[in-house]
């Protein structure tokens, strides 16, 4: 029998227009799948059942025959309008990036603050606040230690407190600008501990991959493949091995960014889950690239420098296994695309000048699909998992983002399991020149995606407007 949902009238003129009913999808979450329909209204998903009706003038049935239907992507590792030397910025700004995502089915994002040395923590978050007005879609930001100093506790207490942060990031490399010593890594996660906020840690080893840039160019190999030869699997294999020892010691969530290499991985296991609670990711690049890339003619293995840089096929083969057995379980794009003209080739004769980063964004979802939920490698279950609901809850935004429950934000995903496409610079929606994906095969793709319960794209067409993006408080 059908469930009739009758919604009482609001007394405010139009409110009914952001109302509708999805029916007959496939609907998939991270631990359950079934066919079933979706009641949205006021933003807010309002009912989910199988053969509802709803008499209310004006809303709008959208019929998902054929379409699974997933909760809107949370990618908790992107780097939009990042600034580097020279006073440029990664190609992607909030807008162009935000745009690209949700084309992609990427409906929240986290991005990061990232203080200059010295600098009060809360006067770089507004900066980047300011940044982020213009964003398409909902975003949260992460916040960067970069430095250490007797007001670093009382910062970080505020940022928890008073802005809703709940997660702070160290590097062990880049020590020449914003990387930090052992010691002062430590005294982040003791902080972050008495707020139970997680510390993502970049793991690589800033001494030996000093030492080995400095040889190579002194020896005059200057190409784009030396920067993935100075940063060994060992360095980042060291550096984990460090990490995890430093959060089970300081009862610190961790979460490891980016993890590129089995012999990384492995590293994270040293530790009992009984003592350390840590969260894993890798990101798309790692799963479907490998470094053969890095031996392209000319400067084209420039696309291909990011950090850690791409590893072994038998790497990339393991990581697809430990996502499907959850020992990795995020996997976010870490996106920050830059131009080969202007920008990469400014170290066409010294690869320790080429700004590391790629796009991403727009096909985490697409390739995951393809290459891991076709092939067998996780289910869709898994693929909800992996790019919705686990960030979501990793980064305190569960149930809000990331599911299909009563009282959630509208973000939904209406997913053609169908459609193909193919990965081309010539038409993905990243303000770049290139992709590092350029020729993959795709199936499947967004057909609709819907976020607070808006159209936010359909057709082909990204529909929300610049700035209508809000501010994630976790």
């Amino acid at each position: 029998m059908a469930t009739k949902v009758q919604r009482q009238k609001s007394k405010k003129k139009n409110s009914h227009r952001d109302s509708y009913l999805i029916k007959n999808g496939h609907v998939i979450t991270a631990v359950d799948s079934f066919k079933g329909d979706i009641l949205v209204a006021d933003g807010k998903i309002q009912l989910l059942g199988k053969h509802l009706e709803v008499i209310e003038p004006g809303a709008k049935v959208i019929d998902a025959t054929g379409l699974y239907v997933l909760p809107g992507g949370v990618d908790p590792h992107v780097h939009m309008e990042l600034p580097i030397s020279g006073g440029q910025f990664s190609a992607d700004d909030f807008e162009t990036g935000t745009r690209a995502a949700i084309a992609g089915g990427t409906t929240s994002i986290i991005d990061f603050v990232t203080p200059e040395p010295g600098q009060p923590l809360l006067e770089a978050l507004y900066e980047r606040k300011e940044a982020a007005k213009k964003s398409l879609c909902d975003y949260g930001l992460h916040m960067s230690i970069t430095s250490w100093n007797e007001n670093i506790p009382e910062e970080m207490r505020q940022c928890v407190e008073q802005e809703g942060i709940s997660s702070f990031k160290v590097y062990m490399a880049y020590k020449e600008t914003i990387g930090l010593d052992d010691k002062y890594i430590l005294a982040v996660m003791v902080e972050a501990a008495k707020y139970k906020a997680r510390v993502m840690v970049h793991c690589e080893y800033d001494e030996i991959i000093a030492y080995l840039r400095k040889k190579f160019i002194s020896g005059g190999k200057t190409e784009p493949k030396y920067h993935a030869l100075s940063r060994p699997v060992g360095a980042e294999e060291d550096a984990v091995s460090r990490v995890v020892l430093m959060a089970a010691t300081a009862g610190c969530p961790l979460y490891i960014v980016h993890l590129s290499t089995v012999r990384a991985l492995f590293r994270v296991f040293q530790i009992t889950p009984e003592e350390l609670d840590a969260v894993v990711e890798t990101c798309p690049q790692y799963l479907l690239l490998d470094r053969s890339e890095y031996e392209r003619a000319g400067f084209e293995g420039a696309a291909y420098v990011m950090s850690p840089p791409l590893r072994t096929v038998a790497d990339r083969e393991f990581l697809w296994k430990a996502l499907g057995d959850n020992r990795v379980q995020v996997v976010a794009t870490d996106h920050c695309p830059f131009n080969m003209k202007g920008q990469k080739d400014r170290g066409s004769d010294d690869f320790t000048k080429i700004p590391g980063g790629a796009a991403g964004v727009q096909h985490r979802m697409a390739l995951l699909y393809t290459y891991g939920v076709l092939e067998k490698k996780i289910s869709l279950n898994q693929l909800v998992a992996l790019t919705s609901t686990m960030p979501a809850r990793v980064f305190g935004l569960y149930p809000r983002k990331g599911a299909l429950v009563k009282g959630a934000d509208a973000d939904i995903l209406l997913w053609d399991p169908r459609a193909e496409d193919i990965i081309s610079a010539k038409t993905h929606l990243h303000h770049c020149d290139n992709s590092i994906y350029e020729g993959f095969r795709t199936r499947g793709k967004p057909h609709m995606v819907m976020i607070n319960g808006k159209i936010a794209y359909e057709q082909g067409v990204v529909k929300c407007e610049k700035g209508s993006g809000h501010y994630l408080k976790r």
